[in-house]
């Protein structure tokens, strides 16, 4: 690693400045600390994007910053590139945005005026769903799809969530069959659901609030999708909260008063959030805390999951009823 840091100094003449680690996800980050401002070096996790999508990545977040969106900004090195290969690593540099993460998975938040910090992001996932709609991306863009195969496909991006290993056989056959009935309701609702290009992961961790300003980072799982799966997406871990219905009423109020959007199905993408995770903790199992996630994971999806259903159940047979 030294080698490697020695390297990104030299690509973005950072001389001698401080560099730390900062953070250890799915990848590395460190603080730089210049003459000129503070910046975020990344070393991103081997394998786990390609080069093509890491350019789209860092093309998609200069634009948006560029249309005054408060995101990372990405810094290009002396020769003008927006990343490099070292050692067989991509190392991008970003804007190092001020302020602190919005709160922790599974610990209660903690904010003066929690509604406005929800209609703030709104406002903000509302932003970046129409400056990338009027933005014309460049040649070769490529980024994951969070579509109807990404989510319930048979290989969804984030692993076959009815194979969790931990899942009792009751709770297998509940998410087999949410799978089917779900997939089934995207197909029917096809193009009257808005998509184009989403953060896809605006949780807690990666809204960072500074006094009354709110930043947006972390786009490494963002792409293509349904725009009600980043409301889904902010919505889903703050469940737990005592006003959450407020809160999810502050989120709406935001993005509606920003850009129009039909939330009928939002019941529907906040149990194929919940679905995801318990495909994405399979690999993860044997990490600290591993399990006692998944259990919480299983636990959410199979509430959402059995809660949709029986509303869509009760759709079709009131729908039943009235065609009678």
């Amino acid at each position: 690693m030294d080698s490697l840091l020695t390297q990104s100094r030299i690509l973005w003449d950072l001389g001698d400045c401080p560099i730390v680690l900062v953070a250890e996800r799915e990848n590395q980050v460190f603080k730089v600390t210049a003459s000129g401002g503070s910046y975020a070096l990344r070393v991103h996790r081997k394998g786990l994007r390609s080069d093509a999508e890491l350019q789209s990545e860092l093309s998609w977040m200069a634009e948006l910053s560029r249309a005054g969106l408060s995101v990372p900004r990405p810094v290009t090195s002396a020769d003008g590139s927006l990343f490099h290969l070292v050692e067989d690593r991509q190392v991008d540099m970003l804007t190092w945005l001020t302020g602190a993460p919005m709160g922790k998975t599974s610990e209660p938040l903690q904010h003066a005026d929690r509604p406005e910090v929800f209609r703030q992001i709104g406002q903000t996932l509302a932003s970046l769903h129409r400056i990338s709609d009027a933005w014309t991306p460049p040649d070769g863009f490529v980024r994951a799809s969070w579509d109807r195969p990404g989510l319930v496909g048979p290989d969804p991006l984030w692993g076959r969530f009815w194979e969790n290993p931990e899942l009792t056989a009751a709770e297998i056959q509940t998410l087999r069959t949410f799978r089917d009935l779900s997939h089934e309701d995207l197909v029917r609702l096809g193009e009257a659901l808005d998509y184009g290009l989403i953060h896809a992961d605006a949780v807690r961790e990666n809204i960072m609030v500074d006094g009354t300003s709110l930043h947006l980072i972390d786009f490494d799982d963002s792409g293509y999708g349904f725009r009600l799966f980043d409301l889904a997406t902010a919505l889903l871990k703050n469940m737990g909260e005592p006003d959450y219905p407020e809160l999810k009423d502050a989120l709406l109020q935001g993005y509606l008063a920003r850009r129009p959007l039909d939330v009928a199905a939002l019941d529907l993408f906040m149990a194929l959030r919940a679905v995801t995770y318990v495909g994405w903790n399979i690999s993860r199992l044997e990490e600290p805390s591993g399990r006692v996630r998944n259990s919480r994971m299983i636990a959410q999806a199979i509430a959402l999951t059995e809660t949709y259903m029986s509303a869509r159940t009760g759709s079709s047979q009131s729908t039943l009823e009235v065609s009678r």
